[in-house]
């Protein structure tokens, strides 16, 4: 007999669901991926804490990092201490600095283990940010505090920066700055105003084209200085543009989690091999990380069909989970977490389990549901049927 519940329907009103029964993908063990993947990784929350959850942060050190020796024995490299781990939405600096020297620790003992880990200026009072010079600073101390640890750097864009900023010329001088003293070629982060109203106008408007000329043109100055540049806008025409028009060598990471199977895909156009294909950067991939692998290992031994038949039914998911306000997304990928069986309970660093919907979780398990990504489908009812009962669904 399938597993059934009862869930609220778009409607407001509460009707029966059967699951599919489809087993989930399991990667092939071994498979070399064509492409750099790595997943924004998400933190565990400590709900025994006895702290004030919106104003202080306590992390489950042991399950936090166990989720990314998962996600590394998957193949996939850990982007460290970025959004998806709530950076800006209740992870502070300290905290993050401890998250990535952890995830270094533990990446030792996997080898070919990727990390790249979020720089930014979080740790400065806003208000008190009065200059470009202020940022530089900023900047420059987390960049320190990485390096020290042997860190590849993620420079995350900067809410200060978008503040202070009263130019193009201003964001060219920070990336120069920061650029030049790399140890070892960063990530470039541009993240939408959709994941951050605050970076609204970053690069020094609002104008899109004239924002990706500004990007090109700092990464152009520097480019041994950068290995890629990871952006998060949900457009792929846009991705694609600025992937054709990208120095040699340097690569497209794809943050767009509305169109992620066609942009690692790739369309072959260009004249460098990374301008016909986008590499990954993802917090989707946090979520759906055995379908990425093998979707990937497909890719890498060349049949396409099969990377398309496992990531596409992803999509539907990915689309719901961000959907807008999107940087509320983090809430949908640690309730994947909980109901596959990789943390204990839904809590989340500054509470943030509290900004979505009964009717967003109900759809999301149903589209998980779909895309075959429920891995233990009996826990997964249960824990659905627990929050259920805490809405006053019963059933």
């Amino acid at each position: 007999m399938a597993l059934s519940l009862t869930l609220p329907t778009v409607g407001g009103a509460l009707a029966p669901y059967a699951l599919r029964g489809t087993a989930p993908v399991k990667p092939d063990a071994g498979v070399k991926f064509n492409r750099i993947a790595y997943s924004a990784a998400h933190v565990v929350a400590d709900p025994l804490a006895a702290i004030d959850p919106w104003l202080q942060c306590a992390v489950d050190w042991d399950t936090t990092i166990a989720y990314r020796r998962h996600l590394f024995s998957l193949g996939l490299g850990v982007a460290e201490a970025m959004d998806t781990a709530q950076r800006g939405m209740g992870l502070d600096w300290p905290t993050s600095l401890e998250l990535i020297r952890r995830s270094l620790d533990a990446a030792k003992d996997v080898p070919g283990a990727l990390v790249a880990s979020g720089c930014g200026t979080d740790h400065l009072d806003i208000d008190s940010v009065k200059s470009v010079d202020d940022v530089i600073r900023g900047y420059e101390e987390q960049m320190a505090a990485i390096e020290a640890l042997g860190g590849k750097l993620i420079v995350m864009a900067s809410r200060a920066l978008a503040r202070v900023a009263r130019s193009p010329a201003d964001y060219e001088r920070v990336y120069d700055r920061i650029l030049s003293q790399a140890k070892q070629p960063v990530v470039l982060h541009w993240l939408g105003d959709m994941f951050d109203p605050a970076l609204a106008g970053y690069w020094g408007t609002k104008d899109v084209d004239a924002a990706m000329d500004t990007a090109l043109g700092i990464i152009a100055a520097h480019p041994d200085k950068v290995d890629g540049i990871k952006i998060s806008l949900l457009d792929k025409d846009k991705e694609i543009a600025m992937r054709r028009r990208l120095p040699p060598g340097v690569r497209m990471y794809t943050g767009d989690d509305f169109n992620y199977a066609e942009l690692i895909a790739g369309d072959g156009f260009g004249e460098e091999p990374t301008h016909g294909k986008s590499d990954a950067l993802l917090g989707i991939f946090d979520a759906i990380a055995p379908a990425a692998s093998a979707a990937l290992g497909a890719l890498a031994q060349g049949d396409n069909e099969k990377f398309h038949d496992i990531l596409g039914p992803t999509v539907p998911l990915s689309r719901h989970i961000f959907a807008a306000p999107t940087r509320f997304y983090k809430t949908g990928v640690v309730f994947m977490a909980w109901l596959n069986g990789h943390q204990k309970h839904f809590t989340m660093v500054g509470g943030q389990q509290s900004t979505r919907s009964l009717q967003h979780f109900a759809e999301l398990f149903r589209l998980a549901d779909a895309a075959n990504l429920l891995e233990q489908p009996e826990l997964a009812v249960r824990r659905m049927k627990t929050l259920l009962a805490l809405h006053g669904v019963e059933g």
